[in-house]
């Protein structure tokens, strides 16, 4: 979806929304990693996922009255979308080489990987597939569209960038706090939010969600090249 399609959400609309879809990606990881491992937890985070899908394209058809569209990358921004995720993707792999690898437990890991059934190499695969290719679509959706807008007509350009970064970055640092020290979970921390600003950057640049969805595709690719070699390597 684009955001020129229908003008900007009234502040109290925008409030709303951001309450309602917000704090859920939180609540599900959570859970899910957490409070409730196991099949409570799961289906919390399911229904979270589903949540994440549904609620922006109800409130933005529904409450907003906007238009459907596929966010076509009219503006370009491919290229530099593809350009800037392999710069992320060599930092992400530099760093693991240089220390980070020292500093988390395979063990941890696996346990995480053993609770969401993904300790087997083909299932590893094909989760890897989802998160790479269509989870990333699902936040880029929610984050640099979505949540974007509404902090958008609360604010300024680069504090909606910042805040939407932040929002985003949060239920990261309750995910990495299961397998990584708090030293080491902060500067993941400070990565994702860098990572999480920049998308939304690109969003704004370029008025489309594919070109931070390459990026973000890319930078995934190297999340997960690192995740196969702790739990198989």
């Amino acid at each position: 979806m684009n955001v020129h399609t229908t003008s900007m959400p009234t502040a109290r609309s925008a409030a709303l929304a951001l309450l309602l879809v917000a704090p859920v990606p939180t609540i599900g990881v959570a859970a899910a990693m957490h409070a409730a491992p196991g099949t409570i937890g799961q289906a919390a985070f399911v229904a979270a996922k589903i949540w994440l899908v549904m609620f922006p394209a109800f409130w933005y058809l529904v409450v907003e009255r906007g238009t459907p569209s596929w966010s076509p990358p009219r503006l370009g921004g491919l290229g530099v979308g593809a350009a800037l995720g392999l710069v992320m993707g060599a930092v992400i792999l530099l760093a693991y080489r240089l220390g980070l690898a020292a500093q988390i437990d395979p063990m941890l890991l696996r346990r995480t990987a053993d609770e969401i059934g993904l300790t087997g190499p083909w299932a590893y695969i094909a989760g890897a597939g989802y998160w790479i290719l269509i989870n990333s679509v699902i936040e880029e959706y929610v984050y640099r569209w979505f949540i974007l807008r509404q902090l958008r007509a609360l604010m300024n350009d680069t504090a909606a960038v910042l805040g939407s970064a932040l929002i985003f970055t949060i239920h990261h640092t309750v995910a990495m706090a299961d397998y990584l020290g708090p030293l080491h979970n902060a500067l993941g921390t400070v990565a994702v939010f860098l990572a999480g600003a920049c998308w939304s950057w690109l969003y704004l640049r370029y008025r489309s969600i594919w070109p931070p969805w390459i990026a973000h595709v890319v930078a995934d690719v190297a999340i997960f090249l690192i995740g196969w070699q702790l739990i198989f390597g």
